[in-house]
């Protein structure tokens, strides 16, 4: 049956309505990743919040490709008989064969059809297809890499599943199969080595030479043309992991990446350069009230107040009021993620801070999980005394209210000295001698196993941040993902964000980066870099990406140095805005998560889909190629109202005469700021498709016209 096309795909300003549908009664995706309902890292929050574009798009004929996983299957997927019948006949008959494939759909948003295929089962194939795969393409698999061993079992299970649909329809599909990242991309290298009818994909998320290159310490990005690359990923042992990458992104009809930066280490380090950049998305909320985002950080700021109260307790002698909260989080890679640079910042803007007698307090949370045994017995003491304490006071209160109630009900008023009597006081010095603190507040959470060889430690050690009286920026090192049932910081990691000032991630490779646009979608100002993804994508955007909240550090024509001092400067900047001028901020930050909205970035993918169609079957489909292929079609200038930087705007102290804050309210209007902003988004590129076979044009817009750029 033909597929309506989606209108929640048109919902951004000035994009017209697709109201006719595309003939895809034929047609039917696959989209294969390790990371199917089984998260390991990004490339799960990619899949996950696409699926229900995808879904919307493709209708019955979408279908997800991972592993099975039992703990994973329990709580996410809902197995079910397959309502395809082909797909039915594919996976009866696999099973018939020895396999173990099951069926269901994935319980997130959209619902997506899952195939999950249970590669353990299959490990008594493991010798035979190494042998088959050397035979083919010459790549031999290490025994001792297990990693790499799924990955052979994977690929050979998705070929034969490709096949088996192929070889099961009655009359010639086409099918369209997409492939993420190398632990997927054997399947794709074997589906054209076996000639099935199957347009193939292959998106690279991250170079695998690329991060083991970055971790070396090397100039990565000004010595890319001078690489041999055979020679790098064999000395780092990874030579049979790089080929199948490699193979994969020749053998795709269309190969893509996720951003500019990406693809040209693609090119250098793969030997292709990628046919479309398809930039990850996410799935936008707006709220009803325009600033609800502003009352949810006001929320989650205060639970973070709280855990603070506790961690700091007995040397709780700055202003919560005046504390700023900067988090970094991620995997742990203490370089590519640019956790050295950031505490080497830290240091540097703790000492501006103390010599330009800055009433400000910056709490630095690392949020990057390491080998841990335990929490720190101190900071969980901390959280119980806080506790102790609140509940001290709810006592006296409740004591203090009742005798006030008591002399009021007389018609006497109270007398101080009877209310809180003795027994009163002495309770309250009690509390009070319970905070006293003979060490200083722990930087770390929890007991590191290696705590004397950790990176984030030993730098603390040698910058001298250790939470002193008279340090101006605290560091707090979480070794854990958060959790809302952890007894330390019960929150989950998007309560977390919402409740920081400022997200920092100067990583140095970052080939998109899901940290920043999280933070971007929920209204929380960043500091990316020109190395990710992410803020290239912003600068291109953007005219001037700090007045929205969006700092790109320079790390790509900097030296360390140099990029640390400007990372210092955008921290003391904002350190330096007033408690108005962070909620200016905030509003345009939060205006900005519309071109992160898979609804605008969903048509890349898309552009990419219908150019492997045509590429596959070029009988049936027409493609003509368009300039350009990046993603363009929108732009934000600078606001034309007061800039929140302290070194352009009058104000950088919250407090102010009240003559010139209702000038100011005059500079700044939210509303007709907002409504600019909207008509910046223009409508995007997308690829014309034409189906040779069918009167509908097969372009982005369901017509036979091309769009209007």
């Amino acid at each position: 049956m033909p597929l309506a096309r989606s209108l929640s795909v048109t919902s951004l300003s000035g994009l017209e309505d697709w109201d006719e549908e595309f003939d895809l009664e034929d047609a039917v995706l696959f989209e294969i990743a390790w990371e199917v309902a089984n998260k390991v890292g990004g490339i799960y929050t990619v899949i996950q919040t696409k699926a229900r574009l995808t879904a919307e798009e493709w209708g019955e004929n979408y279908f997800l490709v991972g592993p099975y996983v039992e703990s994973n299957v329990r709580t996410q997927v809902e197995l079910i008989e397959p309502t395809n019948p082909v797909l039915k006949r594919t996976i009866d008959k696999m099973n018939a064969s020895g396999c173990k494939v099951y069926f269901g759909r994935w319980l997130i948003e959209g619902s997506p059809y899952v195939v999950l295929i249970d590669v353990a089962f299959s490990a008594w194939s493991l010798d035979t297809w190494k042998s088959e795969l050397w035979e083919l393409c010459d790549i031999g698999v290490p025994w001792f890499d297990r990693e790499a061993n799924d990955a052979v079992l994977f690929g050979f299970l998705t070929a034969w599943l490709l096949g088996e649909y192929a070889a099961q329809s009655e009359e010639p599909p086409h099918i369209v199969a997409h492939f993420h990242e190398w632990l997927a991309g054997l399947g794709l290298i074997l589906c054209r080595h076996r000639q099935l009818p199957v347009a193939t994909i292959f998106t690279t998320h991250a170079t695998l030479l690329g991060r083991y290159l970055c971790a070396g310490n090397v100039d990565f990005y000004n010595k890319l043309a001078d690489f041999n690359v055979d020679k790098e990923a064999g000395d780092r042992q990874i030579y049979h992991r790089y080929c199948l990458e490699r193979s994969a992104a020749h053998c795709a009809h269309v190969f893509t990446t996720v951003s500019q930066i990406t693809a040209v280490e693609a090119e250098y380090l793969l030997m292709r350069k990628p046919d479309i950049i398809t930039p990850n998305g996410l799935n936008v909320k707006k709220f009803s009230a325009v600033h609800e985002f502003q009352n949810l950080h006001a929320q989650s700021k205060h639970r973070i107040q709280e855990f603070v109260r506790g961690h700091f307790y007995g040397h709780l002698d700055f202003n919560l009021d005046k504390c700023l909260f900067l988090f970094i989080a991620g995997r742990y890679e203490f370089s590519n993620k640019g956790a050295d640079i950031f505490l080497e910042a830290l240091a540097r803007l703790n000492y501006l801070l103390r010599v330009n007698h800055s009433d400000v307090t910056v709490i630095a949370f690392f949020i990057m999980p390491a080998r841990t045994n335990n929490f720190n017995v101190e900071t969980l003491k901390g959280q119980a005394v806080r506790k102790q304490l609140w509940d001290t006071a709810q006592t006296v209160k409740e004591r203090f209210g009742k005798k006030l109630y008591e002399s009021l009900l007389v018609g006497q008023l109270p007398d101080v000295q009877k209310i809180i009597d003795k027994e009163d006081f002495t309770i309250m010095k009690r509390a009070i001698f319970a905070t006293q603190r003979q060490c200083q507040p722990p930087v770390c959470t929890h007991n590191m196993l290696e705590d004397s060889s950790d990176p984030i430690l030993n730098c603390v050690r040698r910058i001298g941040l250790f939470n002193s009286a008279v340090d101006r920026v605290k560091i707090i090192f979480h070794p854990e993902f958060l959790s809302s049932t952890s007894p330390l910081l019960p929150m989950d990691y998007e309560e977390f964000v919402r409740g920081c000032h400022l997200g920092v991630f100067p990583s140095y490779y970052e080939p998109w980066g899901y940290t920043p646009a999280e933070c971007t979608v929920m209204g929380i100002p960043s500091i990316s870099t020109n190395l990710s993804g992410f803020g290239c994508f912003m600068e291109e955007h953007i005219a001037d990406p700090s007045a929205y909240g969006i700092y790109i550090l320079d790390r790509r024509y900097r030296g360390v140095d140099e990029s640390c001092n400007q990372l210092t400067s955008f921290l003391f900047q904002f350190c330096k805005q007033s408690r108005r001028q962070r909620i200016i901020q905030r509003n345009r930050t939060e205006r900005l998560s519309e071109l992160l909205d898979w609804k605008y970035l969903g048509r890349y993918y898309i552009s990419a889909r219908h150019m492997a169609l045509a590429k596959a079957f070029p009988d049936t489909y027409m493609y003509e190629p368009t300039e350009p292929t990046s993603t363009s079609g929108f732009s934000y200038p600078r606001p034309a109202s007061v800039p929140p930087s302290p070194s352009l705007s009058r104000h950088s102290s919250p407090h102010h005469s009240e003559v010139e804050d209702n000038d100011e309210e005059e500079r700044y209007d939210e509303d007709v700021e907002a409504e600019k902003d909207r008509k910046n988004i223009r409508q995007p590129y997308a690829l014309p498709l034409k189906n040779k076979t069918s009167p509908l044009g097969a372009n982005g817009n369901g017509n036979g016209d091309d769009d209007e750029n």
